[in-house]
């Protein structure tokens, strides 16, 4: 199987650079870029077939810019920063988090004092 799909239409052997999707339920014809993954009941099309591309009577064509799946390099830095953060460490509270003794049950719940707590009440 060619890593390259192809265009939809019998008997064309152009690269597909398009994705043609119907909404029946809009009478729409939706014309983007072409999607990540086949999708079933999608059309891929080749640049000459989506440039002379007609809707049946009734029908819209909405025409979405191929340029929008396309990051920019601001998009890219800004995701970049968001990970660079994302993985920092958090600042400690003080408060000691996972440690903790159980004081009491309900049910499926359960009552923790936090270890900290219950030095301060056995020294008193």
């Amino acid at each position: 199987m060619s890593p390259v799909r192809s265009c939809s239409r019998t008997a064309c052997r152009q690269p597909a650079v398009f994705t043609l999707t119907y909404v029946y339920a809009d009478s729409t014809a939706v014309l983007g870029p072409l999607a990540t993954y086949v999708e079933p009941h999608c059309y891929d099309l080749c640049a000459d077939h989506a440039e002379r591309l007609t809707a049946p009577r009734g029908w819209e064509v909405v025409r979405l810019p191929s340029e929008a799946g396309q990051p920019s390099t601001d998009d890219l830095e800004a995701l970049a920063n968001a990970v660079r953060e994302a993985a920092r460490p958090a600042p400690s509270s003080g408060e000691p988090v996972g440690q903790g003794v159980e004081v009491g049950r309900r049910g499926h719940l359960r009552v923790l004092r936090s270890a900290g707590q219950q030095q301060q009440n056995v020294e008193r």
